[in-house]
Order: structure tokens, then C-alpha cells, then sequence
């Protein structure tokens, strides 16, 4: 990683001199060591263009500039730095994650890094109303009505025949291993519809499975469609609750080799990483959702979404980039 630097007159003197060759953007940050997009800003925040760049006049003006205490929030200062922002919140990027992820794709580029602080206070503090609601509706957390306390539980048959999640194997708590699996349902209004969720606990690679019924032999064929069209050597295991929709989870094994795990009633917590993807999901398929009206194209938009969205726990990098690397060094 390039650390970053000021431009200073030396610089500046190469850049005219480059510019009056008709060098590129391109070519010039590269002989000069700096983004491109470094290079043409340079030249434009100073009120010039590739004609009238001046070595002495540029160093002048950012000297001025330094000098002059900020009247301008950074971002709204910075065309390209708002419009990127802006983009990444609409695809329900946290501003931890905006923030981040600017860091890795413009190393050197000081003019494109900001802190999430300063993401979230740009939000709270921008002075139009319209926008700023608009902008804050795409933060992942909202106030969300939580389910009524001691609500009475409708009784179901038990699983016939389940492997307990304590004869789990070890290495799978341990993460290291990709191709073991946590599954759910995610239910839509009054619970007549639902949608499935796959999650890959190494990765945290997301599959979201719509579904025409959510009955046990509708959601194992619809499982078994999506983890049959994955490479052999990440589906190890699934780890699922004790819902009924999983109650062919044999027959299930016999079609993809898959073993299943099944939690204790009532824990939550023995399945994290799906309960946590569940919650991002919902981000985008809030409570009552009608899922029979929401089409696959739209399903696989939100997964695609998900995977490209950069995460904390992967160094602020993308499931899809963890999950490719993986597969590549496990094969």
C-alpha cells in the first residue's frame, strides 16, 4: 500500500511538463507513482484543465487552501467521494463498511478516504430534509417491532432420526474448513410464504432460496437444487433449527451427501451466522413481505447484494472474494 503524500511543486512541475506532451492521466500517474483519478483532481479542484495547468499557480492555490480553515464538509466537497458514498448506502453498506472498503480500493488517495464517524455524522447533520431521510433509510438498523414476549408456541411434531448438533464435529466451531453450512427460513406475512437462506460459516457466502411451498419436501428439493449446483468439496455439512421444513433432511443427505446438524429448540444462538444473515436479509424484506409476489431475479439482486457487500469479520473484504479464494486454494 502506497503511503499518501501532498503533492508538492516538484510534482506539480512534472505534471505540466507531462501535460504539455499530451501524456495521459493514466500514463502520468504512473510515471509519477499516484492514482489516476489523484492526477485529475489535481488539475480540476484548482480551476484548470488539461491546456492551462500551471506548475507555480497550483502549488500557490493549495498553499492558500491549506491555510484556510474548512467551510466545506469533505464530502460534499468532494463530487466523486459523495457520489461513491451515496451509491454504496443505497446497496445497504454500513458507512464502517464505506469507509473501509475506500481504504482498499484507493490506497494512496487521501482524497477518497473519510472516517465512518464522519459518514454518519454528514447523515445526521445534512441540513435537507427529503435527501437525509432518504440517505438514512438505507442504514441497516431501524427501530423494528419485536415479536410479543410469552407468546404462546404452536406445537409441532418432532424431527424423526436427527443427528444433534453436539455430534457435530469440532473443526466446524473452528471455521478454518470452508463447506459447512447454517440453514433457515425466513417467513413472509402471516407466514404463508417464505424464502430460504444458506449461509457458509468460513465465508459467509450467502444463497437465498426461493421457494414455492415451504413444505418439507418443497424446501428440501429447492435446497437440494441449489447446494447440487456448488463444487463437491464445500458441502460438508448444514446445521438447521428443528422447523418441519426440514423434516426429509434423509432424504436430503441421500441427494447431496450433505450431512444435517440440528440445534437445540430454541437456540438461536447455535446457529450465529444464520441469525445474523436473517437480519440483513430482513433489511431488505421487511416483516410482512409477501414472498409469492417478489421474483427470483429480485431474490438473486439482494444475494448478489449481500456476497459483493464488504465485512468486518474478512477485513473488510466481500464474501464473493473470501469464498473464490477459498475454493481456489481448497481445490
Amino acid at each position: 500500500m502506497r503511503a499518501y503524500r501532498r503533492f508538492n511543486l516538484t510534482e506539480r512541475e512534472d505534471l505540466s511538463r507531462y501535460l504539455a506532451q499530451d501524456y495521459s492521466y493514466r500514463q502520468i500517474a504512473n510515471i509519477l507513482n499516484r492514482p489516476a483519478s489523484t492526477i485529475s483532481r489535481e488539475i480540476q479542484k484548482r480551476g484548470f484543465n488539461r491546456l492551462n495547468y500551471r506548475a507555480v499557480s497550483a502549488q500557490s492555490i493549495s498553499q492558500r487552501l491549506a491555510q484556510q480553515p474548512r467551510r466545506t464538509r469533505k464530502i460534499d466537497a468532494n463530487t466523486e467521494l459523495k457520489r461513491t458514498i451515496i451509491d454504496y448506502l443505497k446497496r445497504r453498506w454500513s458507512p464502517e463498511q464505506i469507509a473501509k472498503r475506500l481504504k482498499i480500493l484507493y490506497p494512496g488517495d487521501m482524497d477518497m478516504h473519510v472516517s465512518h464517524e464522519t459518514i454518519y455524522a454528514y447523515l445526521y447533520v445534512h441540513p435537507r430534509g427529503s435527501l437525509k431521510r432518504r440517505m438514512i433509510a438505507n442504514l441497516r438498523r431501524k427501530h423494528v417491532h419485536r415479536r410479543v414476549k410469552d407468546k404462546e408456541r404452536k406445537p409441532s411434531a418432532p424431527i424423526q432420526d436427527y443427528i444433534s448438533i453436539d455430534d457435530r464435529p469440532p473443526d466446524v466451531n473452528s471455521r478454518k474448513i470452508a463447506g459447512h453450512w447454517e440453514g433457515d427460513l425466513i417467513m413472509g406475512a402471516l407466514n404463508k410464504s417464505a424464502i430460504g437462506t444458506l449461509v457458509e460459516r468460513k465465508t459467509r457466502l450467502t444463497i437465498l432460496v426461493k421457494l414455492i411451498k415451504k413444505d418439507a419436501a418443497s424446501v428440501r428439493e429447492a435446497f437440494t437444487k441449489k447446494f447440487n449446483a456448488l463444487p463437491s468439496m464445500i458441502k460438508m455439512s448444514l446445521t438447521y433449527d428443528q422447523g418441519q421444513e426440514m423434516a426429509e433432511h434423509k432424504k436430503f443427505t441421500e441427494d447431496t451427501q450433505i450431512k444435517v446438524y440440528f440445534a437445540h429448540p430454541h437456540s438461536p444462538w447455535e446457529r450465529g451466522t444464520s441469525e445474523n444473515t436473517n437480519m440483513l436479509v430482513r433489511d431488505f424484506f421487511p416483516k410482512g413481505t409477501d414472498f409469492t409476489k417478489i421474483s427470483e431475479s429480485k431474490i438473486q439482486e439482494v444475494q448478489d447484494l449481500l456476497n459483493d457487500r464488504p465485512r468486518k469479520v474478512h477485513g473488510f473484504y466481500t464474501p464473493n472474494e473470501v469464498f473464490t479464494k477459498t475454493v481456489v486454494l481448497e481445490t
